[in-house]
């Protein structure tokens, strides 16, 4: 059963706008398709950041979600990239973990990002996203922590964050496998959280595939 965070109001009022022509069977109906585990979805509108505020304060825990059917009605009605508005991003992250650097389950990792110039193919490549993390077809999954789509002026991005960035070999067989689910043929990096925090040369990709 999804949870719903009252700081989410916006958009919580927004999925429980009733649909037309939607009527519920009151016997008959099919159990719900669990999933594997619990999944969080997230909103962060960066658009009128407060003078001094720290990364992170616009950040909301929208909803949690661990059946099929919660899944495909918060996406068809609330969190796809193109409905969203400049400087703003949805997260999709294991339940108990926040998509921030801070969170221990992030802290020693890092992220694989693309970019896109397209609203529709941001779209799709988060779509393919969030259905291969919650049908878990990485072979890597428990070293996933989530995906973050940023919806920016001049050019969207699509960020997929784990866990242990030291570890070569994982971090480039997700990527690898990434690739291969969202369909791109050009050359993707992964970066380390550590590095973007404390302002490295090298914060612009360690490793590539």
């Amino acid at each position: 059963m999804a949870e719903v965070e009252a700081s989410s109001a916006p958009i919580e009022a927004a999925a429980a706008a009733p649909r037309k022509g939607r009527r519920r069977r009151a016997v008959g109906r099919a159990p719900p398709h669990k999933l594997e585990r619990k999944w969080t979805f997230w909103f962060d509108n960066q658009s009128k950041p407060k003078q001094g505020a720290a990364w992170g304060t616009s950040l909301r825990k929208a909803y949690t979600f661990d059946t099929v059917e919660e899944f495909w009605c918060l996406y068809d009605q609330i969190f796809r990239p193109s409905k969203l508005s400049g400087n703003a991003d949805f997260h999709c992250f294991k339940a108990g973990i926040e998509p921030k650097w801070e969170d221990p389950e992030c802290a020693n990792g890092g992220k694989w990002s693309v970019a896109s110039s397209r609203k529709a193919t941001l779209d799709t490549m988060w779509l393919e996203t969030l259905m291969a993390l919650i049908g878990e077809q990485f072979d890597e999954s428990e070293e996933i922590c989530g995906v973050v789509a940023s919806v920016r002026q001049r050019q969207d991005k699509l960020a997929l964050w784990t866990k242990t960035a030291s570890n070569e070999a994982v971090q480039t067989s997700i990527g690898r496998k990434w690739k291969e689910i969202i369909d791109f043929n050009d050359k993707i990096v992964y970066s380390f959280h550590d590095d973007a925090r404390r302002e490295k040369s090298n914060r612009g990709g360690r490793y590539s595939v």
